[in-house]
Protein backbone atom coordinates (compact mmCIF):
# COMPACT_ATOMS: atom_id res chain seq x y z
CA UNK A 1 0.00 0.00 0.00
CA UNK A 2 1.41 3.36 -0.98
CA UNK A 3 0.75 6.99 -0.18
CA UNK A 4 1.60 9.94 -2.45
CA UNK A 5 1.63 13.59 -1.38
CA UNK A 6 0.64 15.96 -4.19
CA UNK A 7 1.55 19.58 -3.56
CA UNK A 8 2.34 22.80 -5.38
CA UNK A 9 5.62 22.92 -3.50
CA UNK A 10 8.39 20.34 -3.59
CA UNK A 11 9.55 21.57 -0.17
CA UNK A 12 6.09 21.14 1.33
CA UNK A 13 5.65 17.68 -0.21
CA UNK A 14 9.08 16.57 1.03
CA UNK A 15 8.31 17.80 4.56
CA UNK A 16 4.98 16.00 4.70
CA UNK A 17 6.61 12.84 3.31
CA UNK A 18 9.31 13.02 6.00
CA UNK A 19 6.75 13.41 8.78
CA UNK A 20 4.43 10.71 7.42
CA UNK A 21 7.27 8.22 6.99
CA UNK A 22 8.50 8.87 10.51
CA UNK A 23 5.06 8.67 12.07
CA UNK A 24 4.24 5.69 9.85
CA UNK A 25 6.77 3.67 11.82
CA UNK A 26 9.27 3.84 8.97
CA UNK A 27 7.41 1.03 7.22
CA UNK A 28 5.07 3.13 5.08
CA UNK A 29 5.71 3.60 1.38
CA UNK A 30 5.31 7.37 1.00
CA UNK A 31 6.51 9.57 -1.87
CA UNK A 32 6.03 13.17 -2.85
CA UNK A 33 4.96 14.75 -6.10
CA UNK A 34 5.61 18.39 -5.33
CA UNK A 35 6.15 21.30 -7.63
CA UNK A 36 6.88 21.29 -11.32
CA UNK A 37 9.44 19.34 -13.29
CA UNK A 38 11.82 22.32 -13.22
CA UNK A 39 11.48 22.82 -9.45
CA UNK A 40 9.00 25.68 -9.54
CA UNK A 41 5.64 26.02 -7.84
CA UNK A 42 2.80 24.13 -9.48
CA UNK A 43 1.84 20.56 -10.19
CA UNK A 44 3.15 17.94 -12.57
CA UNK A 45 1.32 14.87 -13.80
CA UNK A 46 4.72 13.36 -14.68
CA UNK A 47 5.96 13.71 -11.10
CA UNK A 48 2.70 12.22 -9.88
CA UNK A 49 3.06 9.26 -12.24
CA UNK A 50 6.62 8.61 -11.04
CA UNK A 51 5.64 8.85 -7.37
CA UNK A 52 2.73 6.44 -7.83
CA UNK A 53 4.98 3.97 -9.65
CA UNK A 54 7.53 4.20 -6.82
CA UNK A 55 5.04 3.25 -4.08
CA UNK A 56 2.66 0.97 -5.96
CA UNK A 57 3.08 -2.59 -4.73
CA UNK A 58 -0.15 -3.77 -6.32
CA UNK A 59 -2.36 -3.14 -3.28
CA UNK A 60 -3.35 0.40 -4.25
CA UNK A 61 -2.19 3.96 -3.72
CA UNK A 62 -3.78 6.77 -1.73
CA UNK A 63 -3.21 10.34 -2.90
CA UNK A 64 -3.38 13.37 -0.62
CA UNK A 65 -3.33 16.79 -2.23
CA UNK A 66 -3.00 20.33 -0.96
CA UNK A 67 -5.09 22.84 -2.97
CA UNK A 68 -6.33 23.91 -6.39
CA UNK A 69 -4.51 22.38 -9.32
CA UNK A 70 -2.92 19.72 -7.13
CA UNK A 71 -6.41 18.43 -6.37
CA UNK A 72 -7.41 18.72 -10.02
CA UNK A 73 -4.27 16.87 -11.14
CA UNK A 74 -4.84 14.11 -8.59
CA UNK A 75 -8.49 13.77 -9.60
CA UNK A 76 -7.55 13.58 -13.27
CA UNK A 77 -4.98 10.89 -12.52
CA UNK A 78 -7.46 8.78 -10.53
CA UNK A 79 -9.98 8.79 -13.39
CA UNK A 80 -7.73 6.44 -15.37
CA UNK A 81 -6.58 4.32 -12.42
CA UNK A 82 -9.50 1.85 -12.32
CA UNK A 83 -9.95 2.28 -8.57
CA UNK A 84 -6.37 1.28 -7.73
CA UNK A 85 -5.43 4.91 -6.96
CA UNK A 86 -7.77 6.95 -4.76
CA UNK A 87 -7.70 10.61 -3.78
CA UNK A 88 -8.55 10.95 -0.10
CA UNK A 89 -10.71 13.89 0.95
CA UNK A 90 -8.46 14.68 3.89
CA UNK A 91 -6.28 17.39 5.39
CA UNK A 92 -2.80 17.13 3.93
CA UNK A 93 -0.58 16.72 7.00
CA UNK A 94 -2.92 14.94 9.41
CA UNK A 95 -4.29 12.78 6.62
CA UNK A 96 -0.82 11.80 5.43
CA UNK A 97 0.26 10.75 8.92
CA UNK A 98 -2.94 8.76 9.46
CA UNK A 99 -2.69 7.13 6.02
CA UNK A 100 0.97 6.20 6.51
CA UNK A 101 0.22 4.72 9.92
CA UNK A 102 -2.68 2.67 8.54
CA UNK A 103 -0.62 1.50 5.57
CA UNK A 104 2.33 0.56 7.80
CA UNK A 105 0.11 -1.63 9.94
CA UNK A 106 -1.28 -3.54 6.96
CA UNK A 107 -4.42 -1.59 6.14
CA UNK A 108 -5.99 -2.21 2.75
CA UNK A 109 -6.90 0.60 0.36
CA UNK A 110 -10.28 1.28 1.96
CA UNK A 111 -8.80 1.34 5.48
CA UNK A 112 -5.99 3.70 4.49
CA UNK A 113 -8.42 6.08 2.76
CA UNK A 114 -10.74 5.93 5.79
CA UNK A 115 -7.88 6.68 8.18
CA UNK A 116 -6.82 9.68 6.11
CA UNK A 117 -10.37 11.01 5.88
CA UNK A 118 -11.04 10.50 9.60
CA UNK A 119 -8.10 12.84 10.26
CA UNK A 120 -10.45 15.64 9.24
CA UNK A 121 -12.08 15.18 12.65
CA UNK A 122 -8.88 15.65 14.67
CA UNK A 123 -9.40 18.64 16.92
CA UNK A 124 -6.59 20.85 18.10
CA UNK A 125 -8.75 22.71 20.60
CA UNK A 126 -11.60 21.37 22.77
Amino acid sequence: MGVVIVSHSRTLADGVVELARTMGLGAARVEGAGGTDDGGLGTSIELLERAVAAVDDGDGVVLLADIGSSVMTARLYTEDADGAVVLADAPLVEGAVAAASAAATGGDLAAVVAAAEEAREYRKLG
